[in-house]
């Protein structure tokens, strides 16, 4: 019978210094190829978002990625005496989430929730707010925004043409404030 007949593989999170993350990912993953413990712990992950930020008057910057859970590792693993000790005595690592030292595993929910791939968009534009067009046939022509699409990085913005308000769809960095 081998060792793992019967054994659980979950999701356990453990807690590190603040910046340790990575580090404590690095760490605990050249552990286990070292001992052969691939079968053991079998993942390691640092949460992370994408971010994407758009500035005035400027095309989307390239997404950066953040941590969404500062000082958290989550580790997928079977819970016996020596991955505990691995894990736990990995340099960085202050110890699992859990009463006491026993650590609990994350339910399937939270699991789903904790690994939601989410990319929120910091849009520098509010509704009602003046801008300038910087190209195409509208340039140099004035509006108000009406609306901001921030998933398809679009505004609707009404312009003045010809004494009538016309609304038209602009990306991001078509557009300044004024």
């Amino acid at each position: 019978m081998s060792e793992l007949e019967g054994a659980q593989v979950a999701w356990y999170v453990v807690h590190t210094y603040s910046g340790y993350e990575n580090k404590v990912k690095a760490n605990l993953e050249k552990t286990v190829e070292n001992r052969g413990l691939q079968d053991m712990i079998v993942e390691v992950k640092v949460p992370v978002e994408k971010i994407i930020e758009v500035g005035t008057g400027k095309k989307a910057k390239k997404p950066k990625e953040q941590k969404i859970f500062p000082g958290y590792v989550m580790v997928k693993m079977v819970m016996n005496d020596e991955t505990w000790y691995i894990v736990r005595n990995t340099r960085g690592v202050t110890g699992f989430v859990g009463p006491g030292s026993k650590p609990i595993p994350l339910t399937e929910e939270e699991v789903r929730s904790m690994n939601a791939e989410r990319t929120p968009i910091h849009v520098g534009y509010t509704v009602g707010e003046h801008i300038r067009v910087l190209s195409g046939p509208l340039e140099n022509f004035e509006g108000v925004i009406e609306e901001v699409l921030a998933d398809q990085q679009k505004l609707r913005v009404v312009v003045s043409m010809f004494g009538r308000d016309t609304p038209v769809e602009l990306d991001f960095g078509e557009v300044e404030r004024l």
